[in-house]
């Protein structure tokens, strides 16, 4: 499986949890040379105050503990 196939993996386990808040979360790159995962975030999360500890906390935490070499997770 390659990492990319596991970061939407990862994200389709996290997703039915944002969804249920009224956001969602897409996969927009994901830069192997750096480690870099970009998403953007959609719905209620656009303008929710706590996205980016969501990000952080909740993708970014999940992310790096699941695939090898992710560094960072940035919203676009």
């Amino acid at each position: 499986m390659t990492a990319r196939e596991k970061i939407l993996e990862v994200l389709d386990a996290i997703r039915p949890a944002i969804q249920a808040d009224g956001g969602d979360v897409e996969l927009l790159a994901y830069r192997e040379a750096d480690g870099v995962v970009e998403v953007r975030l959609l719905g209620a999360c656009e303008s929710c105050p706590i996205s980016m500890m969501t990000l952080r906390e909740g993708i970014e935490r999940r992310l790096r503990s699941t695939v090898p070499g992710i560094v960072e997770v940035t919203a676009l």
